[in-house]
């Protein structure tokens, strides 16, 4: 009898974890023994880092040759819920009907949303860029701003959060905003951070690097204050003081997606599943969580995942190997990723490249842009459809090394 494995997502994480479930099979001998069949509502992987960006081109490539050059099945559609007990799911697929998908190993890796603070006018005059569909949004507001009489609230924009897309949002909008507006016009962009230092969460060094950088792009920095209130013409922060705005991009964080509720065992502030050493979700047998459904140790020194594609990636080869490992008797394969970097682009100033969790920093402005652009336009997209250099790359072991 055939077995299944079922993967929900096709982002970083899940997209690496069919093909490396795939390259398992095959190293196994079992191809044809067992499915995989990927659940997401168009086998699309989308570039999720690069939303900050003016251009919003080839944002959300298609994975259908790579999927089928492996042997992976996509089917178009949600998991809207999943019962441990039976090992069943229930799909709500794209032409509407509802179905049931039995499994013998589980696979959740339906990524993150944004984080929305309970705080007045969010919802309703907030944009941000977690999306592509909400970075079209927003793309197609700032052009359309030119319809506007010229006023500060038309020619402003506030990023609320301090975090690595509140950074490359605010140093990009500048330039943005000037290509849209004309060179002449009076830009003001203000990133908005609860910390008491905006980049202080990089650390010492890199937070002085950061504040140079956001000066020499124009932008101003508001900092150890919150956003209480938000409308259609600005900002009102903690401190008082009023900022108008007709363009307020959030990046406040992430939340796992809400399947992981659905899930049995310990979570995180964040939602995520606490996984053990093999990504196995370790209340609910049969079921990996990977990506940023996941929490899980990244080396022996207290280190942990971030909601990242850079340990997606990683994670997914993890989990999708161990899911068909259980079933074809393979050994299973231990989450490590010990080596950690963070390349933060800082619009025209250049880029930040940090090694190790103490951010040690290695490059900065244009040979930091460089190494940003490689990774942008190359390393985190899907390999050609060639099933040999997909499996080749699949190997859990596998590590970019800048």
């Amino acid at each position: 009898m055939t077995q299944k494995i079922v993967i929900a997502g096709s982002g970083f994480a899940g997209f690496w974890a069919a093909v490396s479930a795939m390259r398992a099979i095959a190293l196994a001998g079992k191809t044809g023994a067992i499915e995989v069949t990927m659940v997401s509502p168009t086998p699309n992987v989308t570039i999720r880092p690069r939303l900050y960006e003016a251009v919003l081109e080839n944002m959300n490539p298609d994975i259908s040759s790579q999927l089928a050059a492996v042997g992976v099945h996509h089917l178009a559609g949600l998991v809207e819920q999943v019962d441990t007990a039976s090992q069943s799911l229930v799909v709500q697929q794209a032409d509407g009907q509802k179905i049931t998908l039995g499994y013998d190993r589980f696979v959740l890796a339906t990524g993150s949303r944004l984080f929305v603070p309970a705080v007045p006018g969010f919802a309703e005059y907030g944009f941000n860029v977690d999306t592509l569909e909400s970075a079209q949004r927003l793309d197609t507001h700032l052009k359309t701003l030119t319809n506007k009489a010229e006023t500060p609230a038309r020619n402003s924009v506030v990023v609320v959060g301090g975090g690595l897309t509140g950074l490359e949002s605010a140093t990009e909008m500048p330039m943005r905003l000037r290509a849209i507006l004309g060179s002449q016009a009076d830009i003001r962009v203000v990133i908005v951070d609860t910390a008491p230092e905006v980049g202080a969460g990089m650390g010492t060094e890199p937070a002085a690097v950061i504040q140079q950088a956001l000066a020499e792009c124009g932008v101003e920095s508001r900092a150890g204050v919150r956003v209480t209130a938000i409308d259609a013409d600005g900002v009102t922060l903690s401190s008082g003081e009023r900022i108008a705005a007709n363009t307020v991009i959030l990046a406040a964080g992430m939340r796992a997606h809400p399947l992981t509720a659905q899930i049995p065992g310990e979570r995180d502030g964040s939602g995520r599943v606490i996984g053990d050493a093999f990504l196995r979700a370790p209340a609910a047998a049969g079921v990996f969580v990977t990506g940023d459904t996941v929490k899980a140790a990244t080396d022996d020194c207290g280190n942990y995942n971030l909601m990242s594609c850079q340990h997606a990636m990683s994670l997914g080869r993890v989990a999708g190997h161990n899911a068909a490992a259980e079933l074809t008797g393979l050994p299973l394969h231990p989450y490590s990723q010990p080596k950690y970097v963070t390349c933060l682009d800082l619009g025209p100033w250049g880029a930040l490249y940090t090694e190790g969790w103490e951010r040690q920093i290695r490059f900065t402005r244009q040979e930091g842009k460089k190494i940003k652009q490689e990774i942008n336009t190359q390393w985190i997209y899907p390999p050609a459809p060639d099933r040999d250099a997909l499996f080749a790359v699949a190997n859990p072991d596998f590590v970019i090394v800048p």
